[in-house]
């Protein structure tokens, strides 16, 4: 492979990679602004949020199984036509529920990307180059929230939050042009692969059986469903209780992200001298002093804009630790089931996350200890598991370095 071509797939690999979170991130800063234009509260839009998340927990585990049987440009091709479609109709939104249900069907859509991003690198690499492309495309995964809502802060400041999904729709018209121009069809289609749901199900169900896949699967996603309740809850949190605008909230939104890839990366060193398992204890029993503390102050109403973003900070490091660690130990039991093992993953993982960001649109209102309150329970009750979890692990297969692999 040329020097030129390998730049090309990883520039298109990045690009679907980069969707998903910029169609989270970007129209954060909007939230008001959509709030006012339709008529209704903000921690109504961030439902939006939510029925995102349960999209795309979904069509992980209807894309897998697609991926495999049509290869990869097919499902592909669709998946990115309804994401464009439906960011078109978010333009002309006129009410809040239309607007939530757009967002579920768009996310259907934008997971296409996702998982096909992963399907190939392991079709177009070889084995020893993919840790490799991994981690420039965790690279791009970590920038796009930084990226994003920046961006979205100030697209919506001086145009309007209508602007943020003609940008999305366009990004979407771009990425479907490169991919079906720039990607080989190297991956040929497995007829033998059933479409009918009972084997399916029953994969996932062998899948869920092994005991090192639940109790990490599970440990990760309750302690990351802190991420998607933080992600939900940013906005009414800094606009609505500490009054700060769209392009200053972007900014705090990416020096949060900061924390998140800046630990992911030191997470890599760390792991030269102590273990896995060593490292998500440690990162769990951190995150549950750090959640204890913050619970209080919020309480006692002892925190302002600054203390807020600090404790945040803290907590997302700890995230940005256990994360990587928790993936790397769920997936190495499977050698030939990855695909079922990580698509059910993804969708343990978002699905908790959908519930988390649920519970921010019903409980957080004027006050930050509703949502503090959420992270608290996810970091204990992910420890509980954890440590019950162990029990039933006969035999422990050790993650290699390479697998830990992170979703947003």
């Amino acid at each position: 492979m040329t020097k030129k071509k390998y730049i090309q797939l990883i520039l298109i690999l990045g690009s679907l990679t980069a969707l998903g979170p910029f169609s989270i991130d970007m129209y954060l800063p909007g939230f008001s602004g959509i709030a006012k234009d339709l008529n209704t509260t903000v921690a109504k839009v961030s439902m939006s949020l939510s029925s995102y998340f349960i999209g795309i927990s979904a069509g992980q585990l209807l894309y897998g199984p697609l991926l495999d049987r049509f290869g990869r440009k097919k499902p592909l091709f669709i998946g990115l036509l309804v994401y464009i479609l439906a960011s078109l109709g978010c333009v002309y939104v006129a009410d809040i529920d239309s607007f939530i249900a757009l967002r579920f069907i768009q996310a259907v859509g934008s997971c296409a990307a996702t998982v096909a991003s992963v399907a190939m690198v392991r079709d177009l690499f070889p084995v020893k180059d993919t840790p490799k492309v991994f981690s420039l495309l965790m690279l791009v995964l970590g920038l796009s929230p930084m990226l994003a809502p920046t961006i979205g802060g100030y697209v919506t400041e001086d145009f309007g939050w209508h602007m943020v999904f003609l940008i999305l729709m366009f990004m979407g018209i771009a990425i479907l042009i490169a991919s079906q121009i720039g990607l080989p069809n190297t991956y040929k289609p497995d007829t033998s692969i059933s479409l009918k749901p009972k084997p399916i199900i029953a994969n996932f169900i062998s899948v869920l059986k092994e005991p090192q896949f639940f109790t990490y699967a599970f440990t990760g996603a309750i302690s990351f469903s802190g991420l998607f309740t933080y992600v939900a809850a940013s906005p009414i949190v800094f606009m609505d209780i500490y009054h700060v605008d769209a392009k200053t909230y972007g900014w705090i939104f990416a020096f949060m992200s900061v924390s998140f890839i800046g630990s992911s990366q030191l997470n890599s060193v760390l792991l030269k001298r102590f273990s896995s398992e060593q490292m998500i204890f440690g990162a769990l029993i951190t995150q549950s002093v750090i959640t204890i503390a913050f619970q209080i102050l919020s309480v006692y109403n002892l925190l302002g804009l600054y203390e807020t973003i600090g404790m945040l900070f803290l907590f997302l490091g700890c995230l940005g630790i256990s994360n990587p660690n928790t993936a790397g130990l769920t997936l190495a039991p499977f050698a030939k089931n990855t695909g079922s093992a990580s698509a059910l993953m993804g969708a343990i993982q978002l699905g908790l996350g959908a519930l988390a960001s649920f519970a921010v649109g019903i409980f957080v209102k004027d006050s930050v200890a509703p949502m503090v309150g959420i992270m608290t329970c996810t970091t204990i009750v992910a420890f509980i598991v954890l440590n019950i979890g162990k029990r039933f692990i006969k035999q422990k297969v050790e993650a290699s370095g390479d697998d830990a692999m992170m979703a947003h």
